[in-house]
């Protein structure tokens, strides 16, 4: 609900008292799910320019030139209360939403990234809502045929009742005919198009404005969106089709606050006058304000001049979709609504779309690292319980569900990149970030989540082209919370403008906190990067490969899977050097190298059996420094001959031979005496969350 103050200031501004319909559209509109109030002077510090930058942040999505003759538009959006009230329908919707918000742009989607973020496994619940979470992410991207090409899954105790669902969605264009959300003209035609209106979703702006209750799962459900991937697939070649004529001046999608909320924002460069009446409809006594807030999935908005709109509604027509000419783009700055020839809604558009006052909250810091206590048990067992815990386990059960192959461009899915072939060249997406490192070290770690999604291009020989984010905090009423959110943006934005990465788009979600569990969920800045590099495929070192570490470990013990594992403490990674990727870009690029990955969740011993289940490598130094920290800046890569290692050495990059790969077994020679882990052991470790999930 709106504030008093708010009101208060709305009402001074119109002179009057608000009508019901109005009073709906400041609460969805200036609810800070779709105004940002707490955190926009935070995102204006943010570098969103660059060389490839062709329309950043503030539209639907970004466009970024990836050749002469492709552009990617790229997006990044969270459906997280949704997703804990109706796992299914909420993961789905929050497909659909992000998939439409690319289409708008003129774009075909041709990718889909999911990190996710969940309680721990050993609750019941979180188990029911990572399996139906999962599933209505698959069948969506599968329904639609937009591959899921990279995810990232954490599970931590902190989300339980308040899972995170993130999407990034990355559609191509053209470079000189994509689509914009903002309306070119008065008097042109506002054509809203696809699935009828009903009452699902309403409130759904507002509702994500909020903690979640003990009793969301009952009162909320009206709030969350029922999806239709069929109608979606219809959708997507209908608009492509029509953006084809170029005669669609603009386009928006109907997400957050409806039917208001997009023709509001999409008509804020004049006005609009909308009659709420012509909306074609799926209920019956629908009224104003169900029509114009309602969230109902699979709508679009278009502005098409007044002699093109027959065209455009039999290219609809064509694909079975319905369509309704619901008003007109006018000069005067107003929103205008009417339903059955009375207005009831008459407001400056300017204050309606952008008018909020900005809300900023004081932050506190706080220290959370504790000093580094070494595990009592063997290095073994604790081996063990960092390769099965579910965040290095395997991701056979994820994505197993997904298609990855539909639309036959994805080279690869494996590794830490998605990599798909656009031209003659490469697109390779990477996405997620660190919580519990984030958590203890709020701006080292957010700079870190950028870092490693580089890293993870740099391992496959791709440089970044831009950064989305997806910001989800707990409350920002409380001091500390905000400060999280301060100091995330700060280092997300210092190692972006390290790096000469735009961040061009993204999303905030705040009140991710649970009444019924009393949680409030870990600082959370994920990050999409998107890349491009030549085609490569990744690859798994053959047998017999020489494997070379490169860069130096230092103390990343806080957060790490062994602090999870074991409760060891210490110190989360500090932020590395960031040339060393540019060198290891240079080495996978010139030849030097078979393959490559980046060390990071797990340490060595999770990247090495991700990347070599089986080898046999010599530990040095601090056994427990090389094999659990989790520092970042040191990659494993495998030569096939000493000719290529040499090449690495005179690279002038720090490095030293760790042993071969081979066999399905692991052999670590350490100075505490060696460790073997037999092939049916780590076949057992990866398939620990399939078990858990299938029986």
């Amino acid at each position: 609900m709106l504030c008093s103050r708010d009101i208060e200031y709305i009402e001074k501004k119109i002179g009057r008292k608000l009508s019901v319909l109005e009073s709906a559209c400041f609460e969805n509109l200036w609810s800070e799910h779709c105004s940002y109030r707490s955190t926009k002077p935070l995102l204006r510090t943010l570098p969103s320019e660059g060389k490839n930058v062709i329309l950043g942040p503030g539209d639907d999505a970004a466009i970024v030139r990836f050749s002469d003759d492709i552009a990617i538009a790229i997006g990044m959006e969270s459906h997280n209360h949704p997703s804990y009230v109706d796992p299914y329908d909420g993961s789905a919707t929050g497909v659909g939403g992000i998939v439409r918000d690319i289409i708008s742009m003129g774009s075909r989607p041709v990718a889909l990234m999911d990190p996710l973020y969940f309680g721990d496994l050993a609750g019941e619940k979180n188990r029911y809502l990572f399996e139906h979470i999962v599933a209505g992410i698959g069948d969506y991207g599968n329904c639609i045929g937009v591959p899921v090409v990279r995810g990232e899954l954490t599970f931590d105790r902190n989300y339980n009742g308040n899972p995170l669902v993130n999407v990034v969605c990355v559609g191509t264009v053209h470079p000189e005919k994509f689509l914009t959300a903002r309306v070119k003209k008065p008097k042109n035609h506002l054509i809203l198009y696809g699935s009828s209106t009903g009452r699902d979703g309403l409130g759904g702006a507002s509702f994500a404005s909020r903690d979640l209750s003990e009793d969301s799962e009952a009162s909320d459900r009206p709030a969350v969106q029922v999806g239709d991937p069929y109608t979606e697939k219809l959708l997507i070649e209908a608009t492509l089709e029509m953006a084809e004529t170029g005669k669609v001046l603009s386009c928006r999608d109907l997400g957050a606050a409806g039917l208001a909320g997009a023709s509001s924002e999409m008509s804020s460069t004049f006005g609009a006058r909308i009659a709420a009446d012509r909306v074609h409809l799926r209920e019956e006594g629908m009224n104003e304000v169900e029509i114009m807030l309602a969230e109902s999935q699979e709508r679009m908005l278009m502005e098409v001049a007044p002699e093109n709109v027959e065209q455009m509604c039999s290219i609809i027509e064509k694909y079975n979709l319905k369509w309704s000419d619901i008003g007109e783009i006018i000069p005067e700055n107003r929103y205008i609504i009417t339903f059955h020839g009375q207005v009831v809604c008459d407001l400056p558009i300017d204050l309606l779309v952008g008018g909020v006052p900005e809300e900023i909250w004081e932050g506190k810091p706080y220290s959370a690292e504790k000093p580094f206590k070494r595990p009592s048990e063997n290095i073994k067992t604790l081996c063990t319980k960092v390769l099965s815990h579910p965040e290095v386990a395997s991701k056979d059960w994820v994505v197993g569900q997904y298609d990855h192959d539909v639309q036959l461009q994805t080279v690869s899915v494996e590794g830490g990149c998605g990599v798909l072939r656009l031209g003659d060249a490469a697109l390779y997406l990477s996405c997620g970030c660190r919580p519990e490192q984030i958590y203890l070290r709020p701006y080292d770690g957010s700079a870190n989540a950028v870092y490693e999604n580089a890293a993870n291009l740099a391992a496959m020989g791709a440089e970044p082209l831009c950064v989305v984010n997806c910001l989800n905090f707990a409350s920002p009423v409380h001091e500390t919370i905000f400060w999280q959110i301060q100091e995330c943006v700060r280092g997300m934005g210092d190692m972006c403008r390290r790096l000469d990465v735009p961040v061009v788009g993204g999303n905030v979600s705040l009140y991710n906190e649970s009444d019924e569990f009393n949680t409030r969920i870990l600082p959370t800045p994920c990050i999409g990067m998107a890349g491009k590099g030549t085609v490569r495929k990744f690859r798994r070192p053959l047998l017999g490969m020489k494997l070379v570490l490169i860069g130096k470990v230092s103390e990343g013990f806080g957060g790490s899977v062994l602090d999870l594992v074991a409760g060891c403490g210490g110190k989360a990674p500090e932020i590395p050097d960031t040339n060393l990727l540019e060198s290891v870009r240079n080495l996978v690029n010139s030849g030097y190298v078979y393959s490559a990955t980046d060390v990071s969740r797990g340490g060595l011993i999770g990247a090495l059996s991700a990347f070599s289940p089986g080898c046999e490598v010599s530990i040095s130094g601090n056994v427990f420094e090389e094999l659990f920290s989790e520092s970042y800046g040191r990659f494993i890569v495998a030569c096939e001959d000493e000719k290529q290692i040499e090449k690495i050495k005179a690279s002038g990059v720090e490095c030293r031979l760790l042993g071969v790969s081979g066999g399905g077994h692991m052999l670590l020679q350490t100075p505490e005496g060696d460790i073997e882990i037999t092939k049916e052991e780590m076949e057992n470790f990866r398939s620990s969350t399939t078990r858990l999930m299938k029986f």
